[in-house]
């Protein structure tokens, strides 16, 4: 039987993938917040999900239940960075396109608005955001810059009397055909500096064509974005996000909880391996008693753990306030890294039932292969790295 398919199991049952005891540092309270955040991703998410990452849907008959849980407001949860993060791993261990979508949601769009937006931005999109009610995309991606976004923006905002006027194209924007408000990052053509406005998409000029045929996060919903002579009032600028700088500690921290999702990512690797591995009988035994599958086992266990004790240290950092952007490279090019590593091991193990989403570990190789080149490919969070160590500007070959 495959996991999609098995009868769905409390959390309590399952074996704790949390290896290095990480929820131990938690709060009595948030550790009892997360078993149930768990229970209901494990229960409610985990397999639902695959029917939707078959026919690349977004999974809105889910949204209802995270938001129940306040999974669109977590900022406001109370609890510790550890906390929120952990929330992000358990997430991540159900469906990483969802993970995507609430990382995004909380890093990028309620974040963004709650540093940088005026008062009544705020009034206007948060409520219905926090709620997931409402969906945002991120629009600062174009057709011929993703790396080199910060100096190569082209998208333009034009000063037209007591207004803007926006013109150019973006691509890879999550939820770009199903948001609601577009935060989009446009460079001012009589400054020249770039600057963050915030979007209705109903608005005409506003227009999002869906990326298809994605190997993996199919569940997320990315977009080609077309501004054609989009009109905005004056108060869509934000007036916090005068500047690009502005929005430099916000990717930062996105970078970083990509190393979470990849953690989430091996956590859900292993639970599959463990079971499969324990269930499937060959030569009259559980293919788990031999020694070339337990050393896979072991494999996979070892970079779930280095990644965790990467993330901790991380988020030690970030609450230190001494979070750079090469401590958010390493742990995302790290941990993406070894989840590759691992997802590649776990579907060898599994032999052909590998390759069905069924069986979960198809459909979570790839998705860990969308992971590893999503805010910034892996070379370019190498090349931040290597340039903070050595002081050496180059430029991947």
């Amino acid at each position: 039987m495959s996991p999609a398919a098995s009868p769905q199991r409390a959390t309590a049952h399952l074996p704790s993938t949390d290896l290095l005891h990480l929820e131990h540092l938690l709060s009595a309270q948030e550790r009892e917040r997360l078993r149930g955040i768990t229970d209901h991703l494990q229960t409610q998410v985990r397999y639902q999900s695959v029917g939707y990452w078959n026919r690349e849907e977004l999974a809105r008959e889910l949204l209802p239940g995270l938001a129940d849980l306040s999974l669109g407001r977590l900022a406001e949860s109370g609890g510790s960075r550890l906390f929120q993060n952990l929330v992000h791993v358990q997430v991540a261990r159900a469906d990483l396109s969802l993970s995507a979508l609430l990382g995004i949601h909380n890093e990028l769009i309620v974040g963004t608005l709650e540093a940088f937006g005026s008062e009544e931005q705020k009034q206007t999109w948060l409520p219905g955001l926090k709620e997931l009610r409402q969906l945002g995309a991120f629009c600062l991606t174009e057709p011929e810059h993703g790396s080199d976004i910060a100096g190569g923006l082209a998208t333009t905002a034009t000063r037209d009397g007591d207004g803007w006027v926006l013109n150019g194209s973006k691509r890879w924007i999550g939820l770009g055909t199903v948001a609601d408000l577009a935060l989009v990052w446009a460079r001012d053509t009589a400054d020249g500096l770039v600057k963050c406005f915030a979007v209705d998409t109903a608005l005409p000029g506003y227009s999002a064509t869906k990326i298809e045929h994605k190997i993996g996060l199919r569940i997320m919903q990315n977009a080609d974005v077309e501004l054609t002579d989009l009109r905005l009032p004056a108060d869509a600028l934000l007036p916090g996000a005068a500047d690009f700088a502005a929005t430099n500690d916000l990717l930062k921290d996105s970078r970083a909880w990509v190393g979470w999702q990849a953690v989430g990512a091996q956590q859900a690797l292993l639970d599959i391996l463990r079971d499969y591995t324990l269930e499937r009988v060959q030569f009259g035994r559980p293919i788990a008693s031999f020694q070339l599958i337990q050393q896979v086992i072991a494999e996979v266990a070892g970079n779930l753990a280095a990644s965790s004790g990467l993330m901790a240290q991380v988020t030690r950092v970030q609450d230190d306030g001494e979070l750079e952007m090469m401590h958010a490279a390493l742990a995302k090019s790290t941990a993406t890294r070894l989840s590759r590593q691992s997802a590649a091991q776990a579907r060898d193990a599994l032999g052909g039932n590998g390759l069905l989403s069924d069986h979960g570990i198809a459909k979570i190789m790839a998705d860990v292969e969308a992971i590893h080149t999503y805010e910034g490919s892996y070379h370019i969070n190498s090349l931040i790295v290597a340039r903070a160590l050595t002081g050496i500007s180059a430029f991947v070959s």
